[in-house]
């Protein structure tokens, strides 16, 4: 019988360095994860990384962080064989990279064009290959996506646009890592309370985001907390095996202006 648990369950989390991947981290380990590999970016978020290394330790669980640039193949490969090599074959792939650019189709460049395709969709496509190689039988991986894949919206071509692609690379994999027990789901949150969505966003698109949704006024902040996404990824890498090839929306009601 298969275990649909996290408990001593070896975890990495891409993108686990802060924001929502640093609070999955922290979450894993405290629902009994055995160890957690948190992958960071660059220099920018290294400390961010030690410091989720050191809560997911303080929980009585083995961590260490790993750098990668994942918009190179190679750099998503040597991630994994780095992460097998402290604490053995994952059981759990969990990737929460992307990249938000909120730009009217007429004012985009061809190197954010470039630049958004890599780390939305080249990124995850290889995460998912790597992951499909390394994860243990039965095992589960789940790719970040937007709630916009389920919009009719401006300004987010390039986003939404190069995260949508990874809606098929999920089925995909789904059908081509099933025999082995393996899962692959993928999540869409709305408009998130972190940095990502701030960056790209007006006050006044702000203040839109934060009463557009018949939910907001139950949020922090309006805006998607991202306390109440971990629990739908602890859900999707321990009972949720069953979704397996299927995109999750959450706040899929997302509108904009």
């Amino acid at each position: 019988m298969t275990d649909h648990t996290i408990a001593g369950k070896t975890v990495l989390v891409a993108g686990g360095a802060k924001n929502l991947g640093g609070l999955l981290a922290r979450d894993l380990a405290a629902h009994g994860a055995k160890a957690v590999a948190i992958h960071y970016n660059s220099a920018a978020t290294a400390a961010a990384a030690e410091a989720t290394v050191a809560a997911v330790k303080a929980a009585g669980v083995e961590a260490a962080a790993f750098q990668a640039d994942l918009t190179q193949a190679r750099a998503v490969e040597r991630l994994f064989a780095d992460a097998i090599a402290a604490f053995g074959r994952p059981d759990i792939a969990v990737n929460t990279v992307g990249k938000v650019l909120k730009k009217p189709i007429l004012e985009t460049f061809e190197a954010e064009y470039d630049e958004m395709s890599a780390v939305n969709a080249k990124s995850a496509f290889f995460f998912l290959k790597e992951a499909g190689k390394a994860v243990n039988d039965n095992g589960k991986i789940v790719t970040l996506v937007t709630s916009l894949l389920g919009a009719f919206t401006p300004f987010y071509a390039s986003y939404a646009g190069t995260k949508a692609p990874v809606e098929h690379f999920t089925r995909a994999a789904a059908k081509e890592f099933g025999a082995r027990g393996i899962s692959v789901t993928a999540i869409g949150p709305g408009p998130m309370d972190t940095p990502f969505f701030y960056g790209e966003e007006t006050p006044e698109a702000q203040a839109y985001h934060k009463s557009a949704a018949a939910l907001s006024a139950f949020s922090k902040t309006g805006l998607t907390d991202i306390e109440d996404i971990v629990p739908y990824i602890r859900f999707l890498v321990s009972e949720g095996w069953w979704m397996t090839g299927q995109t999750i929306l959450v706040n899929g009601g997302y509108t904009t202006k």
